[in-house]
């Protein structure tokens, strides 16, 4: 009989899950090769070779990997244990460093909540888990691991390794906590919007607009293009995201600081 995650025992089964859901997300981030390409395009006319870059929620390493290879130095962080060994091996000669930490607004120790077969959407935030689980693209997954871990801030990441000129934040509903963890502004930032959560995009740009005269625009889904054809102020971006219905796909809102 083949073995599944049903007729295993529990542990056994959530590392089978785990193993399944990591796949998966190979699959999407290097199966599909014109992506990458789009995405190294996009990234070229954004990052300049020798720019220090913070990857919050490097995942599979799919960013870190085309920003290495377009000469940025990547500062890679990444909170889940599947995804930090499978970064250790491949990308960690590489990289200025691998952080296996969490990062919010203070540091401390936070409970990640893991999903087994969804390890994608593993998340420091109840928040988070509170308002997407009855949305679509959720309403299957089921966050059956918890560890405790330690969580660092963005001011002490910029502390060990310098002010990076980008920093890209994907960490499933915990981007306006990070940023409340940084008290300078960064050149470029980019950071995950959820049509169905805009209390916590909102949250993030007026952040943002605290540190500094940031302009925005953002990208749709993995399309790897920006929507505008120029920088909006954050009235427009929020205006824009504000009449997005809460089932519109997710994507990245990008902030740079005016000149």
């Amino acid at each position: 009989m083949t073995a599944t995650a049903e007729t295993l025992p529990a542990g056994a089964a959530a590392r089978l899950k785990t193993a399944l859901g990591v796949a998966r997300s190979l699959v999407i981030y290097y199966g599909q090769p014109w992506r990458r390409a789009a995405l190294k395009r996009f990234y070229r006319d954004l990052v300049a070779p020798g720019d220090l870059v913070f990857d919050i929620g490097a995942h599979v390493g799919s960013r870190s990997q085309t920003l290495l290879s377009l000469g940025a130095r990547v500062v890679a962080v990444e909170p889940q244990p599947a995804f930090a060994a499978l970064l250790d091996r491949h990308l960690a000669s590489r990289l200025v460093a691998l952080e296996r930490v969490a990062v919010g607004a203070e540091e401390g120790e936070v409970t990640l909540r893991i999903s087994s077969r969804h390890p994608t959407v593993t998340t420091v935030s109840d928040r988070f888990i509170d308002g997407v689980r009855d949305t679509d693209g959720f309403r299957e997954v089921v966050w059956d691991q918890a560890i405790t871990l330690p969580m660092t801030t963005l001011d002490r990441l910029i502390a060990s390794h310098g002010l990076p000129a980008f920093c890209k934040i994907d960490v499933e509903g915990a981007e306006a906590d990070i940023l409340r963890g940084l008290s300078q502004p960064v050149a470029l930032i980019a950071f995950e919007y959820i049509p169905a959560m805009p209390a916590i995009t909102r949250e993030a740009v007026t952040r943002l607009m605290q540190l500094g005269p940031y302009r925005f625009n953002r990208v749709i889904g993995e399309t790897h293009r920006f929507v505008s054809s120029g920088w909006v102020d954050a009235e427009a971006l929020l205006a824009g995201l504000d009449a997005l219905p809460p089932d519109a796909p997710s994507g990245d809102v990008y902030a740079r600081l005016a000149a």
